[in-house]
């Protein structure tokens, strides 16, 4: 599968941004999709995942509150809706397609096989 992020920019404090994932393939809604961020001198966090039917949802504590993942399997795309936005959130946010867990969502980064090529947030003070 191959996957397109797209949506980040430039955003104030508090502000609010809405990522995409747009995925290729006709087996979508069979992969656990998950996003990940990526801070400037950083390591790779988990941010949230969902299950293949959209009916598990899994969310980093750093972000639960603020961020609603979502999936339409129709248009093959998953979406992050990021509210309440804090500088510290600034990164560029990428998208992850795991395999094998269907229906179950995990943040450990070696199942997630496919990866796009991620869309940079910057929020500023």
């Amino acid at each position: 599968v191959q996957l397109q992020a797209y949506g980040g920019g430039l955003v104030q404090a508090g502000g609010s941004l809405r990522l995409s994932c747009a995925a290729s393939g006709r087996t979508f809604s069979t992969y656990t999709m998950g996003w990940f961020r990526q801070a400037p001198g950083e390591e790779r966090e988990f941010v949230v995942g969902i299950s293949g039917s959209g009916s598990i949802t899994y969310y980093s504590d750093s972000v639960k509150g603020r961020f609603t993942v979502s999936r339409d399997n129709a248009k093959n795309t998953v979406y992050l809706q990021m509210n309440s936005l804090k500088p510290e959130d600034t990164a560029v946010y990428y998208c992850a397609a795991d395999g094998t867990h269907h229906n179950l969502v995990t943040d450990a980064m070696r199942w997630y096989t496919y990866w796009g090529q991620g869309t940079l947030v910057t929020v500023s003070s």
